[in-house]
């Protein structure tokens, strides 16, 4: 069985959105849809089953939930989950087995209910599966563009796959973000692109990038690809690009040392600031 595509629920605004968002993006994989709520926890419960409250908590939440999918997209094939905190811990648990894991969030103000800031950076920072944090004001319209941030020093296939991929699920165009700073003279070494003056150093790095995008362009024919190239930093051009787009694909180095994971200076930025969905993709 393919794996489902899951989002967190918990009967806040954040995760409606969240939900819908996961809905239509299940109908776009061809995939289940489940609907996971993560019972609170607390230290003095550790080990002792879930209270009525939390139960019944639980059960509005995920009807919540359903009810906004069975409106905005009733061709969603959806089941529920319930499991126990704490939910930095069952969200890692699972999303080993989705396809896809859907948080919602607040976007430029941070996170509610029980995906806080640390829950939800502590998920994208170390899960091992693409998580999609999905902003509460956000509206999904067809041909919106789907943003790609290219990493030409790491041009990992996961991440650009997954852009690939998002762009043609949707009939969408795929824009190729790319920024670059001159480095440094002392961090160059003979022969490096940062010896070439500006004019030139801009065409060289376009060619590296139509080179990395080539057999992707091969591989998804009816995928249109725009590439962009810009001086600055990183997280201000993907911020700027993401603007009214449709989804936002930045990587995420995993490491092999859970304490030493984190989702990196550009993911972190662009989870607090674009205004449509981001998506980290792990990769080694």
């Amino acid at each position: 069985m393919l794996p489902p595509v899951i989002v967190g629920v918990d009967g806040s605004a954040e995760s409606l959105a969240a939900a819908e968002w996961a809905a239509r993006e299940a109908v776009r994989r061809k995939r289940l849809l489940r609907l996971l709520h993560v019972r609170s926890w607390h230290p003095r419960q550790d080990g002792e089953p879930a209270t009525a409250a939390q139960r019944l908590s639980a059960r509005r939440a995920l009807r919540r939930a359903g009810d906004r999918i069975g409106r905005t997209c009733p061709e969603a094939r959806w089941e529920e989950e319930q499991v126990d905190g704490p939910a930095t811990a069952a969200l890692l648990r699972v999303a080993e087995r989705a396809d896809v894991l859907v948080l919602g969030s607040r976007g430029l103000s941070g996170f509610t209910g029980f995906l806080v800031g640390s829950v939800a950076l502590g998920v994208a920072a170390r899960t091992v599966r693409p998580v999609v944090l999905v902003p509460v004001a956000f509206r999904e319209t067809v041909h919106r563009d789907v943003v790609l941030g290219l990493d030409l020093a790491d041009p990992c296939d996961q991440v650009v796959e997954f852009a690939f991929e998002a762009a043609r699920t949707r009939g969408a165009r795929l824009r190729a973000v790319h920024a670059w700073q001159p480095p440094p003279p002392y961090a160059l070494g003979p022969g490096e692109i940062g010896l070439i003056e500006g004019p030139r150093r801009a065409d060289e790095w376009r060619e590296f990038m139509a080179a990395i995008l080539e057999p992707w362009r091969d591989k998804y024919p009816g995928v249109e690809v725009v590439e962009t190239l810009t001086e600055g930093r990183a997280p201000s051009a993907l911020i700027r690009a993401a603007s009214g787009a449709g989804l936002l694909v930045v990587g995420r180095r995993t490491s092999p040392s859970p304490v030493l994971s984190r989702t990196g200076p550009v993911a972190h930025a662009v989870i607090h600031h674009a205004d449509c969905p981001v998506a980290v993709v792990p990769h080694e």
